[in-house]
């Protein structure tokens, strides 16, 4: 088998990374969370969706794209008070997921994009791309999977705003169509308002494809939900899930195609004055 059809990163040698990097592909790199997922879904959600996603653009262009192993952990301190939940702190997030990048970009890929599973990573991959982006050669862009989902997904919905908050319908759809054996429909119930909801607020609201309310609280997740799920778990099918996995990884694919022919625009120091110190950016 051509290494350029393979699509998964760590079954390649390292003379096969060399003729990846030649060939110009994109790297996707799915990091996710282990968390709670309410009485109905798995630990594994964030990580099995980002990933999941991710193969599904890879296995539609194998030659374009390289799928990276998943960061299984993320900031996830709110969630602490249900059993399995895993947390790192903000920081240690940061920098292990930036020596990531600048590991590949050292490798000679320059091109990264960095498919977020979990909320509460979503502006940490933000800051840690925009850093790699500053101090590599590499360009490095970031989403959350759901993102590229809400088309599709709003033309299947049936629940209102929140109703695809955590573990809701979303999440439990996509996770049917992925792998109808896992999920325990039987046990899925319906909240609406969790950690950053409140129901029937205008200023606190969450929902994953329609944004939130013009004001953001994060509080404990124990507070505000008996079974840590924030809506509408019940109505999920397969079906829609289905089309929800298909939107994301169809606008993931296009967007690697566009990211891959994308030129690097030249840095333009204006400066009249040049000092030595300090050193930016970190040269780290």
């Amino acid at each position: 088998m051509d290494s350029l059809d393979i699509y998964l990163y760590d079954s390649l040698t390292w003379q096969e990374i060399n003729e990846a990097v030649l060939a110009k592909k994109v790297l996707l790199l799915p990091i996710g969370s282990t968390e709670q997922h309410g009485h109905h879904l798995p630990l594994d959600v964030d990580n099995f969706l980002a990933r999941s996603v991710s193969l599904e653009a890879a296995k539609r262009a194998p030659r374009e794209i390289l799928v990276m192993p998943t960061i299984p952990y993320g900031y996830n301190e709110h969630a602490l008070d249900f059993p399995g939940t895993i947390h790192v702190h903000y920081d240690h997030f940061i920098e292990y997921c930036l020596d990531v990048c600048k590991s590949v970009a050292h490798a000679g890929f320059d091109r990264v994009i960095l498919v977020d599973g979990h909320g509460s990573n979503e502006h940490l991959c933000e800051f840690i791309a925009r850093r790699a982006t500053l101090e590599t050669d590499a360009l490095v862009a970031s989403t959350m999977w759901t993102n590229l989902s809400k088309e599709a997904f709003e033309q299947v919905r049936e629940s209102g705003f929140g109703g695809a908050a955590h573990a809701g319908e979303l999440e439990t759809s996509a996770y049917l169509h992925l792998d109808e054996s896992r999920v325990k429909m039987d046990k899925a119930v319906d909240h609406y308002g969790g950690a950053a909801g409140k129901e029937g607020s205008k200023f606190l609201k969450v929902d994953l494809t329609r944004g939130w309310g013009p004001i953001k609280l994060i509080q404990w997740t124990s507070s505000a939900t008996p079974s840590g799920v924030s809506g509408a778990a019940t109505l999920a099918t397969k079906e829609k899930g289905k089309a929800i996995v298909d939107g994301a990884a169809s606008n993931l694919l296009e967007f690697v195609r566009e990211f891959r022919a994308m030129t690097k625009g030249k840095r333009v120091d204006h400066r009249v004055v040049k000092p030595t110190l300090p050193t930016l950016p970190s040269p780290d």
